[in-house]
């Protein structure tokens, strides 16, 4: 997809989205879990990142690398939430609700990317003021979901849930994709950070792997996991594998496994990611629904992300 750069006066539809009361606004704290997980509710498959993250830590935690807002109506109920940070993402119901969290995330500077549906990005776009970030590029991507296993084929021998033995492959592997996503690889930037977060998804026995004789054949991370759904991401065929059936076989065999303790699995591909696309589908995914990213920018010379996956949370 080309990038998109632009840059200038905001137009006055943009004028009536900004100008909604940002005051409204709140920061949420662990007081609010119930409220929150019970809005987030309401569309498990599409707020499934949000949910996870705040099953795992809590609306107040650095974990989340970035703080959760909610937007209430006057009636006091609410209206939207965002989880505003490296990863932006959004849950909401009126236009006032996505207006607030844009002009807040344009005065957020760790602000990486923001994820969520093409019509909500876009009405998102229309309230973010462009002085805060000159430079983006937009991706759009399909959002792929199974909710019943496919058929099932022989077992893949040695796919298994990783373990801290095999730290340094899922290490390598994820930062590679990494690299390929935002165009910088993050063991350079924040290793200490990065190895953590790999850690981390280790140790909750949600990396999925084949290695032979050393080598990492396949991975693939469960990002979030509730029993409405769980998000599925950073999935790896070595290069000098594929088109070996390894891709289908493992995608297929992690995501039954995982459908015994889940309602639903989903994962996002780029529009313009052929492959990946077939092997979402032969390993029993649809597609529900178009998502878009758009990947800001310090400045306009660097080269827009490839048409790969990688988790927001890295």
């Amino acid at each position: 997809m080309t990038p998109s750069i632009q840059t200038g006066l905001l137009t006055s539809s943009q004028h009536t989205l900004v100008s909604s009361n940002v005051n409204s606004i709140e920061k949420l704290k662990n007081a609010n879990v119930q409220d929150v997980l019970s809005f987030l509710s309401e569309r498990p498959i599409h707020t499934a990142i949000m949910s996870g993250l705040i099953h795992d830590n809590g609306l107040e935690s650095t974990l989340n690398r970035g703080e959760f807002y909610g937007y209430r109506s006057a009636a006091g109920t609410l209206e939207g939430v965002a989880l505003i940070g490296h990863a932006t993402l959004l849950e909401t119901k009126s236009d006032d609700a996505m207006a607030a969290f844009a002009r807040r995330a344009s005065e957020t500077t760790c602000v990486k990317l923001v994820l969520g549906e093409r019509e909500k990005i876009g009405k998102f776009w229309d309230g973010y003021p462009r002085s805060a970030s000159a430079a983006h590029h937009r991706r759009n991507e399909l959002m792929f979901e199974q909710r019943w296993a496919a058929a099932p084929a022989a077992a893949v021998s040695g796919l298994r849930r990783a373990t801290l033995a095999d730290l340094e492959l899922v290490v390598a592997a994820h930062a590679c994709m990494a690299e390929e996503e935002l165009g910088v690889n993050p063991l350079t930037t924040d290793a200490d950070g990065f190895q953590m977060r790999c850690e981390r998804r280790v140790r909750q026995g949600r990396v999925w792997v084949l290695i032979k004789d050393g080598r990492l054949i396949f991975k693939a991370d469960v990002v979030a996991a509730t029993t409405a759904a769980n998000y599925l991401e950073g999935v790896y065929v070595n290069p000098q594998e594929r088109n070996k059936g390894y891709g289908v076989r493992c995608l297929t065999q992690v995501t039954r496994e995982l459908l015994a303790h889940t309602n639903a699995v989903c994962l996002l591909v780029s529009e313009h990611n052929s492959v990946s696309q077939g092997l979402a589908r032969k390993a029993g995914y649809t597609v529900i629904s178009c998502y878009e990213t758009i990947f800001l920018r310090s400045s306009s010379k660097i080269a827009p992300p490839k048409p790969g996956r990688v988790a927001p949370g890295k």
